[in-house]
């Protein structure tokens, strides 16, 4: 692993500001994607064989970090966010399709009594889990192995290993299942 290759600089709009850690396969895809990494001791991890397609990806603020796992595909439209010192990790295997949206923040802090009342937290996603079309992930959240979230899913919980969610807040529909086919 090591920064991005000169063809990936070339395919990919990138803007970088700050201390930032690479560690890019060579043999990923990375192709128009939009990728701001900007602040100190942040990290941005793109395993092998990974596929990315008109990704946007953002790094702001100190201490975030985003890993995406080998063998993931990522589609267009995908937005992924760390900030406030938060991690985004991605397992091994996973398949987003079309506008999913992964983020470790609001965006904006809500104040109440002159305290944050909407910190940040990390998101976890675990490995060969399928996100369909729109899905959006709120911080803090966990989703355990073999999991898929259906179309236009709103995830604010934890999802067990194995379960199928979907819905606006997400819902399990189904638990233990084997396995799902890319």
């Amino acid at each position: 692993m090591k920064k991005f290759t000169f063809i990936q600089k070339l395919r990919n709009k990138i803007r970088i500001k700050g201390n930032i850690a690479l560690e890019i396969a060579e043999n990923a895809k990375i192709v128009n994607c939009n990728i701001i990494l900007m602040g100190n001791n942040n990290t941005l991890t793109i395993k092998e064989g990974t596929n990315l397609r008109s990704v946007y990806i953002e790094i702001r603020g100190d201490n975030c970090s985003i890993d995406i796992g080998k063998n993931s595909i990522i589609g267009h439209g995908c937005y992924l966010s760390a900030k406030e010192g938060k991690k985004l990790l991605i397992g091994n295997g996973c398949m987003f399709s079309r506008n999913t949206k992964l983020m470790t923040s609001d965006g904006h802090f809500i104040y109440k009594n002159g305290e944050i009342i909407n910190q940040g937290s990390d998101i976890v996603v675990g490995n060969n889990v399928w996100l369909a079309d729109n899905v959006t992930i709120l911080k803090g959240v966990c989703i355990g192995d073999g999991s898929i979230a259906g179309i236009n899913s709103t995830i604010t919980k934890n999802v067990e290993n194995n379960s199928i969610v979907a819905g606006n807040p997400a819902r399990v529909i189904k638990k233990d299942i084997d396995s799902w086919d890319k």
